[in-house]
């Protein structure tokens, strides 16, 4: 997705920033999740990670950016598994906070058919992260 319109203040100036999802309407919802305590985890594909786009790693603090690329929150990441998509368990799809298992496979193989393919057993980076801080509009 674009760059931040607004640079996170220090001390997350120098941050990983991301958007959840795929489209700004997504990376809301998503962020709205995060905000309210449903969602502590999130995955993607192993393949999309590189030198530029560094995989999550346990105690890394990122800035999420909601969908106009404006500093939200920053979480911290917990507990990185690297999986197959076939063997994510209920009780993470359901700290993903996006709904029954069932509802989490439908849309997370669109969301893989979407960008780059989905294939069941693809490697995903599985997330566990909590919410350490919400910057104010003013921040």
């Amino acid at each position: 997705m674009d760059a931040p319109t607004v640079k996170p203040p220090a001390p997350y100036d120098t941050a990983v920033t991301f958007q959840f999802g795929d489209s700004p309407e997504l990376a809301d919802a998503l962020l709205a999740l995060v905000l309210a305590g449903a969602k502590t985890a999130t995955c993607g594909a192993l393949r999309d990670y590189d030198d530029d786009d560094p995989a999550p790693a346990a105690g890394r603090q990122d800035v999420v950016l909601d969908g106009r690329g404006r500093p939200a929150c920053v979480i911290e990441t917990e507990s990185v598994l690297i999986q197959r998509f076939d063997q994510v368990d209920e009780a993470f799809a359901l700290a993903e906070g996006e709904g029954p298992y069932e509802e989490w496979r439908d849309a997370h193989i669109a969301y893989f058919e979407r960008n780059g393919g989905y294939a069941p057993d693809m490697m995903l980076v599985c997330e566990r992260f909590r919410l350490i801080h919400v910057f104010d509009r003013d921040e």
